[in-house]
């Protein structure tokens, strides 16, 4: 056999985009209707267990609301305009049928808004199974941990009733072990950004990202594979920028055009908190034993922090994001949070004082998913990195 010729970036990032703009979610359409019986559940942010989904044969759908592409109007009738937009913008995507052909929603506990968009989508959409999934706050293994199995048992069971057929041992065995090789290859992809970040600019590992939330786990995988080996080949130059982490976009995702504004300001972003459904999760699942357990085990004591998850420990709490700036050789900060965010923008004082403490430059600004106007923020984010450039030659 000959060698195989790599894919090249730009024929990635493009089908990556196509999916990013597709709203009517054609790709997950057309693997639905080509096997009778096949169905899809989608979920929210942050945090649902993939694997279960997965386990059941189930394609599992990221629901991330609307981006700047979607315009609300019957979703602001079931919100206050102090509410962030992307409850909105899913109720949006619901009523206008953009997701009739999703058979389940999960809403995990990542705060009031989302856990009450379960209700109203129990209301809104009957026939759908709707489950408001409520991950532990305990972190203890006997207390928490115990919870969040019976929880995993009724998602199992839950998943069986939809699908009408049960869920083995082996499934779960097999669907850990895939989404293993998965969570490995996007560590290498957030690795060798941190590492070379002018080869893998942060607008296109965001778009791969996104992609991951409406392909099949295989097919990702795969994807990040090519990824980056057509990376390796590409010719790009290494410029003066500063090094970001930006910080607060976990749950409702930022524009394309805010995340190309910081490139395009003079910062490498090498590290984010956008799209952690895929990095939550920070070591592999061990694929032996009872596989509950063992899902429950990998959040209790291998998941990342972020600020809809509590920290008992008051000497170490908000000192993740400065151990982050020191793991990836940064040197600033952009908080970036959605307006309204409250899990966000209540945490963002107490990262701020410890980034103070440890004398790390930072900025914030606040932005909405369908934020059209740019040169705010890249005008911030320019300044900030010249700041930094002058700091540190002084």
């Amino acid at each position: 056999m000959g060698k195989q010729i790599a894919m090249p970036v730009q024929e990635i990032i493009q089908r990556c985009e196509e999916l990013f703009e597709d709203l009517s979610f054609s790709s997950v359409r057309a693997w639905k209707e080509a096997e009778p019986g096949r169905k899809v559940v989608g979920y929210m942010p942050i945090y649902v267990p993939l694997e279960i989904i997965h386990a059941a044969g189930m394609l599992p759908l990221g629901i991330l609301g609307g981006g700047d592409a979607l315009e609300v109007i019957h979703g602001d009738a079931y919100y206050q305009s102090y509410i962030c937009r992307i409850p909105r913008s899913t109720v949006e995507l619901g009523v206008t049928k953009r997701l009739d052909f999703v058979d389940g929603m999960l809403f995990p506990s990542i705060c009031d808004v989302i856990r009450n968009l379960s209700g109203i989508w129990k209301l809104m959409f009957p026939d759908v199974y709707t489950r408001y999934f409520d991950t532990p706050q305990n972190f203890r293994s006997d207390i928490g941990g115990e919870f969040y199995v019976n929880d995993l048992r009724e998602l199992v069971s839950g998943l069986e009733n939809l699908g009408g057929r049960k869920i083995s041992d082996d499934d779960l065995r097999a669907s850990i072990e895939v989404y293993n090789e998965s969570r490995r290859w996007v560590r290498k992809v957030y690795q060798f950004r941190s590492e070379q970040p002018w080869k893998v600019p942060a607008s296109e590992v965001y778009l791969l990202m996104r992609a991951g939330q409406t392909l099949p786990v295989e097919d990702h995988t795969q994807m990040m594979k090519d990824y980056l080996a057509a990376v390796e080949n590409e010719d790009r130059r290494m410029k003066d920028n500063c090094r970001v982490i930006v910080n607060g976009s976990f749950c409702e995702q930022p524009p394309l055009g805010l995340i190309k504004s910081i490139e395009l300001a003079g910062c490498y972003i090498v590290d984010d908190d956008y799209m952690m459904i895929n990095r939550l999760i920070t070591e592999d699942v061990e694929s032996e034993g009872d596989h509950l357990l063992n899902l429950s085990e990998a959040f209790i004591k291998h998941s990342m922090a972020f600020p809809s998850k509590f920290e008992p420990n008051g000497e170490v709490q908000g000192h993740y994001l400065a151990d982050i700036v020191k793991q990836r050789g940064a040197e600033g900060v952009i908080f970036a949070a959605p307006s309204f965010c409250d899990p966000a923008l209540l945490d963002q004082p107490m990262l701020a004082n410890v980034l103070d403490e440890r004398k790390i430059p930072y900025i914030a600004f606040q932005f909405a998913e369908n934020s059209g106007q740019m040169q705010p923020i890249r005008e911030q984010a320019g300044t900030f990195a010249d700041s930094i450039k002058l700091w540190s030659a002084a």
